[in-house]
């Protein structure tokens, strides 16, 4: 594929909820386009984007793949996204290097929750958006009714530029609203023509309508148009381009990718109002504490910026960029500033799915892909040396769900640190954490799909198999009474034996305070040399478990008296001594659970409000009060037991048809109604 300069490049996004036909348009467009000879299906597994086994398998895009075409003297860079809740990771990210969001709705289905939620993302990156209704060759598909629910839900700037001919099966082609023509699609080709009776007057009143929504935006043509003089399609093109890039205006046109009809004209559509990587202001770096806005220019010191990393078991990482400024050549070397390192960018290629096109350079605009960076994640900057500037980072969705994973073997245990650094560095949107209490290595991700998904890719890029488990609640214990005893430790197995006797006080502590350990011991009851031992085996007993088998926390032990032998007493006697008698303790101070208690912020439009609340009273949870958030949403903010939310993620979205969304963080521990308690465990003291 040839070099094209910045003015004539397109950056577009693919998005939408699952299912709206995403993949299927990007196959389209790439078949129009001559790219490919061959469209392929999702439901065969054969399409350009969605190349791995998981994809194939589901029939779901399940992260972001590209797709460059060339077009009318442009060169189109298709980023098609996945539509499913739990990868809005790859959205993300394909939203930041995009320079327009073409947002596929289904005819059949209408304005779906994926499609709201990315549409807020563009919305905040002032991201320019064209919206493609697809599908209106499908039974039940209804254009106007779609229309209605994109002007209902994204209010003002929303432009038809097409209608429909014909209807569902009857689906044949599209009523151009700028030029007054209808296009016509059969067998693969098309003709221009009249548009049909029954559809003109239809046609010449949203044509008037969507002339005078443009004229408004220029002054000059506004005093023309109200003087009689009608601005030439041109003209209207033209203004119309500026109110796409100035994300003030969102154009609607309409086809099937299926059939292939107005494929063509999308691709026109992308071109002559779409904005180009100049069109868009520049990009915001910081060096140091200073800010300073790139500007995309071929010419100027190259700058690129890595938004994708794909993990590849036989060529090693692939690092996809943008140039952001100057051009980037084969075995050029720029500078990681977050590392430090020196990159050479190897062999540079253009990506059309799988399939690896070399590329003689990527200038201001472009994107392209390269292997082996040593020491590049995504999120990070690509910079001259010398020159430490740095981009945004994208940052990852908060992990909502959890499961806790075991090497299945020794062989996989020895791969699995590596192996699992590695699937990270593809997907930012998953955490691994140890967590020390309850002894489980934990995989965090944005839902149930997206960990299978992960796991899967575990075993077939790297080999590594893990059993799973659920995720064990970190309890803990603590007493709510004053309690003495001795503890004893008396051996004896001929020659020297062991003897040590230690005499102990324990209280509560206020929440959060630990335990602190008070040696009181006057006379010599006890010699200065074997206290320590006594601490240490109160502080291991309490760390492996008390009555119920969860680490002790918020005790005060006082060590007030004892008793040696000259011979026989030692570090370890006194450290039983130490640990038999906090157990004695323990079970006399009236011991209790602690439970963790996490603050839960729901994010729900007001009208699953009540049923939210509703539900988190039912998990124990106390309402601390509700704030609007605008967009007809509510935030609810609520203390609830950790037990409670561990598949919150899952229940959510059930709940609200996946409008609603969390964010959980840990607050304190408070004690666990004792009905409760006896479900979980029974005391140690009566297993005995």
């Amino acid at each position: 594929m040839k070099t094209y300069p910045t003015p004539k490049i397109r950056n577009v996004a693919l998005v939408g909820h699952s299912g709206a036909g995403k993949t299927t348009l990007a196959e389209a467009l790439l078949f129009r386009a001559g790219a490919i000879t061959r469209a392929g299906r999702v439901e065969d597994g054969t399409t350009v984007c969605d190349f791995e086994p998981e994809e194939q398998k589901r029939h779901l895009s399940l992260s972001l793949a590209l797709a460059p075409f060339e077009w009318e003297g442009h060169k189109i860079n298709l980023i098609d996204t996945p539509g499913y809740a739990d990868f809005i990771g790859d959205v993300h990210a394909a939203l930041r290097v995009a320079d327009l969001a073409v947002f596929v709705v289904s005819a059949v289905d209408g304005v779906e929750v994926q499609t709201e939620a990315i549409w807020r993302i563009a919305s905040e990156l002032n991201l320019p958006r064209m919206i493609f209704i697809n599908k209106l060759d499908r039974e039940r598909a209804n254009f106007q009714r779609t229309l209605d629910e994109l002007r209902s839900r994204f209010g003002a700037g929303i432009a038809p530029l097409e209608l429909p001919i014909g209807e569902e099966a009857g689906f044949r082609g599209v009523a151009d609203l700028l030029t007054d023509k209808g296009f016509f699609y059969e067998g693969g080709t098309h003709t221009e023509g009249p548009i049909p009776d029954e559809l003109a007057a239809l046609e010449h009143e949203v044509h008037d309508n969507l002339v005078e929504g443009i004229v408004v935006a220029d002054d000059d043509m506004l005093e023309r148009f109200l003087e009689g003089d009608v601005p030439s399609p041109a003209e209207l093109e033209h203004t119309l381009a500026v109110g796409v890039a100035a994300a003030s205006v969102f154009p609607v046109i309409c086809g099937s990718a299926a059939t292939q009809v107005a494929i063509d004209r999308l691709a026109d559509f992308i071109c002559e109002i779409g904005p180009s990587p100049a069109d868009r202001p520049g990009i915001e770096v910081t060096a140091g504490t200073t800010t300073q806005d790139i500007a995309p220019d071929a010419d100027g010191q190259p700058l690129a910026f890595v938004f994708k990393t794909i993990a590849d078991p036989y060529v090693g990482q692939l690092s996809l960029f943008k140039v952001l400024s100057g051009t980037v050549k084969p075995d050029d070397h720029l500078v990681n500033p977050r590392t430090g390192s020196d990159e050479r960018l190897h062999a540079l290629f253009a990506l059309r799915g799988k399939d690896q096109d070399p590329v003689t350079s990527v200038p201001a605009g472009d994107l392209a892909a390269v292997s082996k960076l040593s020491a590049t994640a995504t999120g990070d900057t690509l910079a001259p040396k010398g020159t430490p500037v740095r981009v945004a980072t994208i940052a990852p969705p908060p992990p909502v769900l959890a499961v806790a994973i075991k090497a299945r073997t020794q062989a996989d245990d020895d791969k699995l640190g590596s192996a699992l650094q590695r699937l990270q560095e593809e997907d930012q949107a998953l955490v691994l954490e140890r967590s020390d209490e309850t002894k489980q290595t934990l995989l965090r991700g944005t839902g149930e799909t997206h960990l299978t998904i992960a796991l899967e890719r575990l075993h077939r890029k790297f080999g590594v198999d893990v059993d799973t488990d659920d995720v064990r609640v970190p309890y803990r214990e603590t007493i709510t009474a004053n309690a003495e005893a001795e503890g004893k430790y008396k051996k004896q197995s001929g020659g020297h034996g062991q003897f040590g006797v230690a005499f102990l006080r324990v209280e509560p502590l206020p929440r959060g305070e630990g335990f602190q350990f008070v040696d009181a011991i006057v006379g010599g009851a006890i010699p200065r040399q074997f206290i320590p031992a006594v601490q240490k085996g109160i502080e291991e007993t309490m760390a492996s478990g008390g009555l119920y088998g969860f680490p002790v926390v918020d005790v005060k032990v006082t060590c007030y008296d004892g008793k040696y032998h000259s011979v026989d007493s030692s570090e370890m006697s006194f450290k039983m001594a130490g640990s038999l008698g906090f157990k004695d303790a323990m079970a006399k101070a009236s011991a209790v659970v602690l439970e963790p208690i996490t603050v839960l912020k729901v994010t729900v439009p007001a009208e699953y409000q009540g049923d939210v609340m509703g539900d988190i009273n039912a998990r124990r949870g106390r309402v601390q009060g509700t704030d609007a958030v605008g967009g007809g949403e509510q935030e609810v903010t609520a203390l609830v037991p950790t037990s409670e939310i561990m598949r919150y993620a899952i229940d959510l979205r059930s709940m609200t048809g996946g409008r609603g969304r969390f964010t959980a963080t840990h607050s304190h521990y408070d004690p666990m109604p004792s009905h409760l308690v006896d479900k979980l465990a029974k005391p140690k003291a009566e297993a005995h």
